[in-house]
């Protein structure tokens, strides 16, 4: 409870603040009649309350009144919170009004987001917990208070000198209450991210003469340690800040107030991110006299903001990549359809064969790139099963044995009792790989590189991991680091610190996308000079995941009959029709085309069209291969089905029905054959050949 002045005495009133009658108020703005009451009651006590039932009844109370803070609900009629707070801090007389959001939904980050970058100092969600919500209200009618007894304290401490001893007497004891409510500020303050600071309006180097609040948890230094050492605030701020920090604080002077966000090595090493903001307090002459601010930590606020900023561009990216990587599958099967019909129909010299060889080459080459982007995008066909950590370092070091070189040594760490991690072994592996590469290519005279396995559990969800158990695999080196402005790029695509010639760039972008598609993140920590580590979070193997799962063996597959198929291939790609026509034709089977699925329709409808297998594009226009596949077993029922596609999203997004197989874009005249002859071997369930 905030306290306050007896009103018995008008007159010691009007002496401690001649020029501020004016009481602390709060404006409340919400459309729910209800919903006003309930927070006048609450508030009351704190300060006046004024309420507003929309947007614009609030902005008309601003035109007139001062307040010290603002509760503006979210979601309103004709003009919305986030619109409201926008005017607001557009106004040169109100944009330093705190604003608290209140909001019965929308607790998503990117909601909270918009309504800090909106000028929001918090956000709290309804129904409030009303002492909760006093508190919070109480700092801030406390700041206002504050600093408008600071901005009259000179006039008002030469009108108390005038007084008689009655006088005094009332002032000693309103210091002593004034004292009181001081250490209710502190105590309020101590909890919250948040120093306030007196300094000298010249001072140099900058020390500050008065400091409240929590400062050592701020910066994990003393204030003593900063006074001892003048230059120790200057010496620690970031280099790429420091110009624009020391001249944002020397113009201040000349102003009234600034604000100005900066970041800060605290004692620890790290860098934290701070919002200064001051107000230049005057004598009756103008001449500045003293400097009154505060010091914010707005970390959280800002990784969160770098967090959603780098998801949003690493989702677009990948949006990306998966489709031109679609399109690049369509064209790639048609070029390796083609060739492999050259190679069966033409009879070809030596020079020539070497030709079709080196082409078919690129192209495999050129499929294994769109299977790096897809594994970027997260769109790449995985199959998880529990992984016994020892079995994997066994097969990674025997992978590795003759890469790393003699000046390289790989070392595991493994810990007791690991759980099996539950992903696509031979993803991991690659992607384990790919990290231990890149740890040797950092230490060009060799040394160590550290892989450990631990088990970790999140309780809350933290960095976009939901709370659950998860196996971590830490790939550690001690070469030359990253340095810390590229350290927010290495994920992306195409982007790396190696020379030119030396490196894709799509090595850490493959293991994030297949750490993300696994349901885990990767994380990184690096410093020049001291080396670089990255860890893997994947889940737990689920206890039903436990159980052995049953292989079919290529060489247990049937082999094809004699006789052909009759065979309706639809597809609306005309090169990847072609070849896989041609394919089918070299097979012996009879085949019949469609451009899209209504053509395949008519086509079926024919009832002296008899066809034993239908083989179809997953995405086409105007209608899908799923669909085709079920509309055309109303008319042909059990009629087996391949389903083609260039997409892995296809696996999870189509409804594979018994007797239905998918098969991946390029695929070889071997891989469509063995669909075939698993999909017409008898009745069998869906499965992707």
């Amino acid at each position: 409870m905030i306290v306050s002045l007896p009103v018995k005495d008008d007159s010691r009133l009007k002496l401690l603040d001649d020029s501020n009658d004016e009481p602390a108020r709060i404006l409340v703005v919400d459309d729910d009649e209800r919903n006003l009451l309930a927070l006048r009651t609450v508030l009351e006590d704190v300060a006046e309350v004024v309420l507003a039932r929309s947007g614009e009844e609030a902005l008309r109370h601003l035109l007139k009144d001062e307040f010290a803070v603002i509760l503006l609900d979210v979601y309103m009629p004709m003009m919305d919170g986030y619109e409201c707070a926008q005017i607001i801090r557009s106004r040169e007389q109100t944009k330093r009004i705190p604003i608290i959001f209140l909001s019965a939904v929308n607790k998503e980050t990117e909601h909270l987001i918009r309504g800090y970058s909106m000028g929001a100092v918090d956000y709290v969600f309804k129904p409030v917990e009303p002492v909760v919500l006093q508190s919070k209200v109480a700092v801030f009618v406390d700041l206002y208070r504050m600093r408008r007894e600071i901005q009259h304290k000179a006039r008002a401490e030469q009108a108390l000198l005038d007084e008689n001893l009655r006088a005094n007497a009332e002032l000693l004891r309103t210091e002593r209450e004034l004292r009181l409510a001081e250490k209710r500020q502190l105590a309020i303050i101590d909890s919250l991210p948040i120093a306030l600071y007196l300094e000298e309006p010249e001072a140099a180097p900058r020390v500050p003469k008065y400091v409240s609040g929590n400062f050592e948890a701020l910066t994990g230094f003393m204030l003593d340690e900063v006074r001892g050492s003048p230059e120790l605030w200057r010496e620690r701020l970031h280099p790429d800040d420091r110009v624009r920090v020391e001249t944002a604080l020397a113009a201040r002077v000349s102003g009234e107030s600034s604000g100005v966000e900066y970041r800060w090595q605290c004692a620890n090493g790290d860098y934290k991110h701070f919002l200064d903001q001051a107000v230049t307090l005057r004598d009756e002459d103008g001449k500045a006299v003293e400097i009154a601010g505060t010091l914010l930590d707005i970390t959280d606020r800002k990784q969160l903001e770098l967090q959603l900023l780098q998801s949003r561009k690493m989702d677009a990216i990948g949006k990306l990549t998966g489709g031109i990587a679609h399109d690049f599958n369509n064209l790639l099967a048609a070029v390796l359809g083609g060739l492999g019909m050259i190679e069966r129909r033409v009879e070809l010299k030596d020079d020539q064969r070497k030709i079709i060889t080196m082409t078919k080459h690129a192209a495999e080459q050129g499929a294994e790139l769109v299977a790096r982007l897809l594994s970027f995008a997260r769109k790449q066909k995985l199959a998880p099963a529990p992984i016994d950590a020892a079995a994997l370092a066994k097969s990674v070091s025997d992978l590795l044995e003759h890469t790393l070189g003699g000046l390289t040594t790989l070392a595991w760490e493994t810990d007791k009792a690991v759980w099996p991690a539950y992903a696509d072994d031979a993803q991991l592996e690659l992607a384990l790989m790919n990290l231990i590469i890149n740890a040797r290519d950092a230490m060009p005279q060799g040394g160590t590189v550290t892989v450990s396995v631990h088990n970790d559990t999140i309780l809350g969800d933290q960095g976009g991991l939901p709370a659950g158990n998860y196996v971590v695999f830490e790939v550690a080196d001690n070469g030359s680091g990253i340095a810390p402005e590229m350290l927010e790029r290495v994920m992306e695509p195409f982007f790396t610190t190696k020379d030119i010639g030396k490196g894709t760039g799509l090595g850490l972008s493959m293991v994030y996308g297949f750490a993300q598609q696994s349901g885990g993140t990767i994380r990184i920590a690096s410093q020049l000079g001291q080396g670089t580590t990255v860890q893997i979070w994947l889940p737990r193997a689920p206890a039903s995941a436990m159980a052995p799962a049953a292989v079919i063996e290529a060489s247990a597959l049937p082999t094809p009959t004699a006789a052909g198929l009759s065979i309706l291939l639809v597809d609306d790609h005309e090169g990847v029709r072609a070849t896989a026509e041609a394919m089918l034709s070299d097979f012996g089977h009879k085949v019949m085309t469609a451009g899209d699925g209504p053509e395949a329709l008519m086509l079926l409808s024919d009832a002296d069209a008899a066809f034993d297998l239908l083989i179809t594009d997953y995405a086409m226009p105007h209608l899908s291969g799923s669909e085709l596949v079920r509309r055309a077993r109303e008319c042909r029922p059990g009629l087996p089905a391949i389903m083609i596609t260039g997409n892995a999203d296809a696996v999870e997004n189509a409804d594979l029905a018994e007797g239905t197989a998918m098969l991946f874009k390029p695929f070889t005249p071997e891989q469509i054959l063995r669909a075939i002859v698993m999909i017409t071997a008898g009745p069998v369930e869906a499965k992707v050949a």
